[in-house]
């Protein structure tokens, strides 16, 4: 589910805490899902203040109840600055196609990745079976 291309949707928590929700493009990197951004945005600093963080992606596939599968991933994220621009060309490959180059300007700014260790991932799918 988390390489389908499906838009994640990550929520942050703000310094009042209330949440604060961005569409984001993920990946994996290893055991951790990875998403970039060129420049420095409002989750950047919730994370930096408080790495709890919660993601759901909406799959296709409609199981034999007749739900569609969904994912939820709860853990605690990081910010490393760099990195971003070579994360989003790899993701652009999946969310916008094959021959696609993003971003789509010369010299982008190295930006910022953030990183997720999940830590819980509940939903509709094979990932939670045996809940």
């Amino acid at each position: 589910m988390i390489e389908s291309g499906a838009l994640a949707h990550l929520v942050t928590i703000n310094r009042d805490g209330s949440p604060q929700v961005s569409c984001v493009w993920v990946g994996l990197d290893g055991d951790e899902i990875v998403s970039g951004n060129l420049p420095r945005q409002v989750k950047h600093r919730n994370i930096e203040r408080d790495p709890r963080v919660a993601l759901s992606l909406e799959g296709t596939v409609i199981n034999e109840f007749g739900l569609r599968e969904y994912l939820v991933a709860h853990g605690r994220a990081r910010i490393e600055e760099g990195g971003a621009a070579e994360l989003l060309q790899r993701l652009a490959r999946v969310y916008l196609g094959p021959d696609v180059k993003f971003p789509p300007m010369p010299d982008p700014p190295p930006g910022f990745v953030t990183r997720i260790i999940v830590e819980r991932i509940g939903g509709v799918g094979p990932w939670a079976q045996g809940r």
